[in-house]
């Protein structure tokens, strides 16, 4: 089967755009006259080395680096450390301001030679904006999945710190809980003043686009459905499904995940005059909250996307780490976040014998459980995992929800839809088969954080009861029928299945629907009152749609109409 799955969607926007160093210098020299104050503030991840060199080349009479007014690396290192912790993976989010970073002695001494200096000044790199008031302001900006492949290559400084030399988990880390915050807070305050922004992902080929632009293309995405750039990784249980549904590349050994709505990582890409932008999509959430999220969503959690959908392929693969999401109370209090990783698995596909582990069995021995679990993280022992937890058999479209606590973890030779609350890395593992991590090395076990928020109720009874296909209909007409499949009493997430061979209306419902096509080869979004223009979707891939669009259409589309197509929505309930 020829795959159809689109893993670059772009969002068509009218507007300003340049491309190439020699254009944009061009043009930044004919905007500002020679005494002007320009300030090219930098989110971390951009090759720094690249950016200085081409805007060092514009004509000035003084350039200045933010790196040369921060403070020591040590004393960076001193400013965060409360917030980095001595675990392996996990830290605290950091509240550290952007301006703590610099140098008061640095910073008055540079203040005082801008003030005297004559004709243009450069300000570069982060935080530029916040040296002095400038004339112009350019924002260079860097998804977060491309500052992680940075990382892995030893490619990207972290904040005020070279650790490039460290093992990703550590330099993973450090952004997850201080660089990126910091730097999102930073760029929340500065977005009215920006002026062009500036696409580096790509090196040595950058585009540029106006305020205009950028505030289009969010008023667009804000008021139609849209997808974000999918991105996919392989892992150490990876399988082979996704190579052939998405379209990858056959010489990798596996694809493991795939990230297809995740908005604090994903790109969204504007198409501007057939040139294709690409920036961060956490964008769209700080710039245009409520109308994607809806008000009622944004009041709970604010600035924040809180649904994520990905794929999990095991198909000739192996199964996940058993595992176990923290109470929300023990994310509070640890680490310094809202809510937790609720979440459920919906399958996709499933080859025969596959299964999911889930739950306690009834009448487990709680301190046998937890004894072999840390004589197995100490290497001396061998998980018995069918002994204590529930092994599930399962096929295509069954739906499992996995409320926070719940013991669990995918088999080999399935795909799982992913539907979860938002917040990433607060996973605890407790076994993972005797395997390694794809850098030859045993992955972080945590049975002491684990066996703090293992709910030990979740048994067998309770799962099969509250847990496996908790599918209601809950309204049907020609052609299509509704089911309420989940999620839990204790999550936010509602989700519906509709099954349909005609046209479905839907209401985003004061919330942010997001959806994937989980059966079926084509479908298409329609505004009954026109309000945006249709959009077509592939098998397999997710989709956003705003709160904002209120009312819309799914129909089968193309080679599926008169077909039987599925799709899963998940919004917040209310």
């Amino acid at each position: 089967m020829k795959s159809s799955y689109n893993k670059t969607p772009t969002l068509p926007v009218q507007g300003f755009i340049k491309k190439g160093w020699n254009a944009i210098r061009d043009f930044i020299a004919q905007r500002t006259p020679d005494k002007q104050v320009i300030a090219i503030d930098c989110y971390t991840g951009t090759h720094h080395s690249e950016l200085k060199l081409q805007f060092s080349q514009l004509e000035h009479s003084l350039f200045v680096d933010t790196k040369d007014l921060f403070i020591s690396q040590d004393e960076a290192e001193a400013l965060t450390k409360r917030f980095m912790t001595d675990d392996v993976l996990f830290g605290h989010m950091s509240n550290i301001s952007l301006s703590e970073y610099f140098d008061p002695a640095k910073l008055d001494a540079a203040c005082k030679e801008i003030s005297s200096t004559r004709g243009r000044i450069i300000l570069f790199g982060s935080g530029a904006q916040l040296i002095t008031k400038s004339d112009l302001l350019i924002y260079a900006d860097m998804p977060r999945w491309e500052i992680i492949q940075r990382m892995r290559g030893q490619q990207a400084e972290a904040l005020g710190i070279d650790n490039s030399r460290k093992p990703f988990s550590f330099q993973y880390k450090r952004g997850l809980f201080n660089d990126w915050r910091v730097l999102d807070r930073h760029k929340r305050s500065i977005y009215p003043c920006v002026d062009y922004w500036l696409d580096t992902v790509i090196p040595n080929e950058p585009k540029m686009i106006d305020k205009k632009t950028f505030y289009a293309g969010m008023d667009k995405a804000a008021s139609s459905p849209f997808r974000v750039v999918p991105f996919f990784d392989p892992a150490p249980w990876g399988g082979q499904w996704m190579k052939e549904v998405c379209n990858l590349d056959q010489s990798i050994a596996n694809y493991g995940w795939c990230f297809d709505c995740v908005p604090e990582e994903n790109s969204l890409l504007l198409e501007v005059d057939n040139i294709v932008f690409e920036m961060p999509s956490v964008n769209l959430v700080y710039t245009r909250s409520r109308e994607l999220l809806g008000e009622p969503v944004e009041s709970r959690f604010g600035k924040e996307f809180p649904i994520r959908f990905d794929f999990l392929d095991t198909v000739k693969g192996g199964n996940l780490s058993l595992q176990v999401h923290p109470t929300t109370q023990y994310v509070q209090e640890n680490f310094g976040l809202h809510y937790t990783q609720d979440e459920s698995y919906y399958i996709m596909e499933a080859d025969e014998g596959a299964n999911v582990y889930l739950g306690l069995k009834t009448g487990v021995d709680k301190e046998s459980m937890i004894s072999n679990l840390e004589k197995a993280e100490e290497g001396h022992h061998i998980f018995d995992a069918e002994k204590y937890v529930n092994r599930i058999p399962l096929k295509k479209h069954d739906h499992f929800l996995i409320p926070a606590g719940t013991v669990h973890c995918s088999g080999a030779n399935s795909v799982v839809l992913e539907i979860s609350a938002t917040p990433n890395l607060f996973t605890f593992k407790l076994w993972d088969w005797e395997r390694l991590g794809l850098d030859g090395k045993p992955r972080p076990i945590n049975v002491q954080r684990g066996k703090e928020v293992i709910d030990w109720e979740r048994n067998t009874e309770y799962t099969q009861e509250n847990l496996v296909n908790r599918f209601e209909i809950v309204a049907e007409g020609d052609g299509w029928k509704e089911e309420k499949t989940g999620l839990h009493r204790n999550q936010f997430i509602e989700t519906r299945r509709h099954t349909f061979t005609g046209p479905v209306t839907h209401y985003t419902n004061e919330s942010v629907n997001v959806i994937n096509l989980v059966d079926g080869e084509e479908i298409i979004i329609e505004s009954p009152a026109n309000a945006f223009d249709p959009l077509v979707i592939h098998y397999a891939e997710t989709f956003i749609v705003p709160a904002s669009a209120g009312e819309y259409t799914i129909r089968p589309y193309g080679s599926s109409e008169g077909k039987e197509c599925k799709t899963i929505k998940a919004s917040v309930r209310i």
